[in-house]
């Protein structure tokens, strides 16, 4: 399979105009995002989604592994849900590879509450390096 980005991503595409344009840094292994979630992106009124924080974590976790010139695919997701994330709430992501094998790399990711740093959700994926 032969990966192409053509800026449509719903995660990180800047031409998708539903999607969540997400933003990243990386230093010194930590990959970071922030996100505030629009109206659009509730599941329960005010809430977000929970399949829009999945995404979100998951998105960071390969884009950790693109930063180490890594182009992975997501084999594997677990999620864990702590708090609900508000509408129009600051969140800050952060993700980074935690075992680095040649045919699975494992990687971690956190989502807090940028006002306090509570914990919103937590990641762990199983990502497939495709060559």
């Amino acid at each position: 399979i032969k990966l192409e980005d053509d800026n449509h991503c719903f995660a990180c595409g800047k031409k998708n105009e539903c999607g969540l344009r997400l933003e990243f840094s990386y230093a010194d292994g930590i990959l970071t995002t922030e996100f505030i979630p629009r109206k659009i992106y509730q599941g329960y009124k005010d809430i977000t989604h929970g399949g829009v924080i999945t995404t979100i974590l998951d998105e960071a976790m390969i884009q950790a592994a693109i930063a180490e010139g890594i182009n992975p695919v997501t084999a594997e997701i677990i999620i864990r849900f702590k708090k609900p994330l508000m509408i129009s709430e600051a969140a800050v992501v952060k993700a980074k590879m935690i075992k680095r094998g040649s045919r699975v790399i494992e990687a971690e990711a956190r989502l807090f509450r940028k006002s306090d740093s509570s914990l919103i959700a937590e990641a762990h994926s199983k990502l497939i390096p495709v060559k």
